[in-house]
């Protein structure tokens, strides 16, 4: 084989000092060498050789070069939020090589004596804060990468307003260089402004975080009254139940509060909403819950707006199912499980048909809620609900 033509080296903010010996001779006999403009300065790499990435981010340029000696630096771990995996995708497994430095996250654990495999590493620095929301319990503690000096005090505040300001915080600053600098503070106490490259270690305190079982509150969610109510919906999880990486067709989404918890899961979701409010409901919960990486949402009516999606493992119809709809589903995803709710004896009646003929389980579901009742309390019925489950 060959000997490889690119080489993905990783820099720390100790520059061409810290880097090993091959990492060095690789350095020296590029013929190219491609890198943000604060790694090559770093580096001190010449402008004949120096190659600053296209904004935006483009792997081009280096392809364009293949069979020449080409380098390219990443911050850290090259694989870790760096540029090793999208080059890598790019290229036969013979065209490259690596030499990792040590990841951000690796030094920051070992700044404040943290076993690494017991803390969640998180790249923040181009996804919103609310990513972190899913993750935090009592006790957890995360390594965050942040995009510029000011969101520190932004993520402080964040973590305050949610109800985690007693949090400790670490802010970190060019870790593992002669400006290395790091402020320890609580989430509620931190309003500093930092120097760039920078992250924050937390370990999570305080309140609000989100409970693990399904059947969240309704209050948590932004809807207009059409939400599958906490109980229900904690059923009709067990009844989906996602596995992670599985994706859901959630029809008729309403408030999307099923493929909010099915995301919590692990899985991704696609969520079909004719009503526009409701679609935005839909958008500002996968938001709100740190999901909108994983939940999509799609403006129209089944079975139409079925078209093109990609296959799901597993359907959910909380409202507006027909006959046609399900040979729909039938024909579109054969091997899924589908999960139906019915509150009205039209539905139900299609239910126990398609049961017969289908197979699966049916289930009715009956809660009652205590309410007042003059100066005692008396239980109030909810409307009964059918659930179908088939696979």
């Amino acid at each position: 084989m060959a000997e490889p033509w690119v080489t993905i080296i990783g820099l720390g903010e100790d520059g061409p000092e810290g880097l090993s010996v091959a990492s060095r001779a690789a350095l020296d006999a590029a013929e190219a060498v491609f890198g943000g403009p604060r790694h090559l300065a770093l580096a001190g790499i010449d402008a004949g050789r120096a190659r600053p990435w296209p904004v935006p981010f483009d792997t081009a340029p280096v392809l364009a070069l293949r069979g020449t000696r080409v380098a390219v630096l990443a911050s850290g771990d090259p694989f870790w939020h760096g540029a090793g995996g999208t080059l890598a995708a790019d290229l036969a497994p013979g065209e490259w090589r690596c030499f990792p430095a040590p990841s951000a996250p690796a030094l920051a654990a070992a700044r404040l004596g943290w076993r690494l495999e017991d803390c969640i590493a998180l790249g923040l620095h181009a996804a919103p804060f609310e990513r972190l929301r899913p993750l935090l319990a009592p006790g957890v503690r995360a390594i965050v990468t942040l995009r510029d000096g000011a969101a520190p005090a932004e993520l402080a505040r964040w973590l305050t307003a949610r109800g985690h300001g007693p949090s400790r915080v670490w802010v970190m600053q060019a870790l593992g260089g002669p400006r290395e600098e790091i402020l320890a503070a609580t989430a509620e106490t931190f309003a500093s402004p930092a120097a760039a490259p920078c992250l924050m270690a937390i370990e999570a305190a305080g309140t609000g975080f989100l409970p693990r079982a399904p059947g969240l509150p309704e209050d948590l969610f932004a809807h207009d009254g059409q939400i599958t109510k906490a109980p229900i919906r904690a059923v009709t999880l067990s009844a989906l139940a996602p596995r992670p990486g599985e994706h859901l067709w959630d029809v008729g989404g309403g408030s999307g509060s099923v493929s909010v918890e099915w995301g919590l899961a692990g899985g991704r979701a696609t969520v079909i909403e004719a009503k526009p409010a409701r679609a935005a409901n839909i958008r500002a919960n996968a938001e709100a819950f740190g999901l909108a990486h994983r939940i999509a949402v799609v403006e129209g009516r089944a079975p139409e707006a079925l078209a093109g999606l990609p296959p799901p493992e597993a359907v959910f119809v909380g409202g507006g199912f027909s006959l046609a709809l399900f040979e729909a589903l039938r024909a579109a995803a054969p091997a899924a499980r589908i999960v139906v709710n019915a509150v009205t004896l039209e539905t139900e009646a299609l239910l126990v048909h398609l049961q017969g003929s289908h197979g699966g389980s049916l289930l009715r579901i009956e809660t009652a809620q205590a309410e007042p009742l003059g100066p005692l309390h008396g239980w109030s019925r909810a409307r009964p609900v059918v659930q179908w489950r088939l696979g």
